[in-house]
Formats: structure tokens, sequence, C-alpha cells
């Protein structure tokens, strides 16, 4: 079965949020993101924010990032190497490894969407480093 998804459509339907930390609640991002569509074994997210989001890492896969306005540094750890911030604007897309901790920061706001293997692990908690922190599963 085909799906077909109407992104200009559904990123309409959104509002940005502004000022997210890595404590919002699911009450604070709610009209903010939506999940489009199952993919794999995962879903199709979009989102629009500015601020900080909570360090997450999804271990059954790779994670498919499109910036589809503004942008964002996404903060990235692989294995025991050092935080890596890799600075990402409209029109670029990045893989994230599967494991690999991270994080979206953007002061002006973005807009993305993701393919994201499920389930996932977060730190929500503002720590500068996630491998010092617990995580929650989901």
């Amino acid at each position: 079965m085909t799906t077909v998804i109407d992104l200009t459509a559904e990123l309409a339907k959104l509002t940005m949020l502004r000022g997210r930390t890595p404590q919002s609640t699911s009450a604070d991002r709610a009209g903010t993101a939506a999940q489009l569509g199952p993919y794999r074994d995962g879903s199709l997210f979009t989102g629009k924010f500015s601020g900080k989001g909570a360090w997450e890492r999804h271990m059954k896969g790779d994670e498919l990032v499109h910036i589809i306005d503004g942008s964002a540094a996404l903060d990235i750890v692989v294995g025991d190497g050092p935080i890596q911030s890799l600075p990402l604007r409209a029109g670029m897309i990045a893989v994230v490894p599967q494991g690999a901790w991270h994080r979206f920061r953007s002061p002006d706001g973005v807009t993305l969407m993701t393919a994201t293997p499920l389930p996932t692990d977060h730190i929500r908690t503002d720590v500068d480093d996630p491998r010092q922190a617990a995580q929650e599963p989901g």
C-alpha cells in the first residue's frame, strides 16, 4: 500500500514551540509536532521549535533528519568520542547513527522532519553530556 502525505498541509497545522527545554512536557509540545505515519521500524515525525531538546538515542536503527526551515545545531556523541556540534540549515539532511546520543539546539527556530526508529531513549534533565545522566525509555 502506498501512503501519500501532504507535508505542506501537515506543517501548516503546527505552531512553533518557543523556548523548548529538555523538561518540556507533552502538554507544552501539543500542536507543535506530529506523527505523520509509520515508517519501517518507527515513524515519520515533524516539529517546529526553538530552544533545546532533550538528549535522545535510538537503539534499533539510524535516524534520518531533514531540516525543512530555519537552522539548528545537532549535538551528537558517537561512541566514546567527544560531543560534536554540527550546524544544520534548511535543505540539509543528517543521518544520526544507531545508538548515538543526540539533541537539537535552535535559538531562532527550526522546522524538521525525521524518520525515527522506535523506541527512543530520552534524558529529560538539562545535562551537557548524556553519558553522565540516567535515561528514560519511550
